[in-house]
């Protein structure tokens, strides 16, 4: 009897260590090297983006809507609202990440809507049935850093306009920082917000 629960538990132990050794060591350092090859450090990272100096100013993966220091000379390009936000259009409560969970019939929902297509309207100068849905509707993260080639495009004239750079440039600025479809079909091309204002930023100095 104390001969097979002495066996038993050998074999129970030695199983525990080499499970150890297996899944606590071994695989986290296979998982580490693979991430350390040439076009998976990035990601694996954070996909972490540097200014022009290499000092680390953000995530690709996050956009945090920006504030500008004078409302009336704004020259930033936004991102989707938050639902975390404390207005409709913000700022953005990074620490809070989160839908609204309101559907689309609540009435709540749809004032806010309609505020914040007033409210872009104004701020960009067009009338308000231009404003895209993505500008006035809430990502489910209300982190994204991605807007529609639409909103960018919307924003286009007022940046360069603040910034003093061209509407060619700031143009081709936004279309460096677009992507297209994954796999060429599925989802929507996109705009990141964060690589973009830094590209503005670095473009005026």
């Amino acid at each position: 009897m104390l001969t097979m629960l002495w066996r038993q538990t050998a074999t129970g132990l030695r199983v525990l260590v080499a499970l150890t050794v297996l899944c606590g060591i071994v695989y986290p350092l296979v998982v580490f090297g693979v991430a350390q090859l040439p076009g998976l450090s990035g990601p694996a990272g954070g996909s972490i983006i540097h200014a022009a100096n290499g000092t680390a100013v953000g995530s690709s993966l996050i956009g945090v809507d920006p504030v500008p220091a004078d409302p009336a000379a704004d020259p930033y390009f936004h991102t989707r609202p938050s639902a975390s936000s404390s207005g409709p259009l913000g700022p953005t409560d990074t620490t809070t990440s989160g839908g609204s969970n309101k559907s689309g019939f609540n009435q709540d929902l749809l004032d806010t809507v309609n505020q914040r297509r007033e409210l872009i309207a104004k701020r960009e100068g067009v009338n308000p049935a231009l404003v895209p849905p993505d500008a006035v509707t809430a990502s489910a993260s209300g982190l994204d850093p991605d807007i529609s080639p639409a909103y960018a495009a919307l924003q286009v004239a007022r940046v360069a306009r603040v910034t003093g750079l061209s509407e060619d440039t700031v143009r081709g600025l936004v279309a460096q920082s677009s992507s297209g479809r994954v796999l060429g079909f599925l989802g929507e091309p996109t705009v990141n917000v964060t690589t973009l204002n830094l590209a503005v930023q670095e473009a005026r100095h």
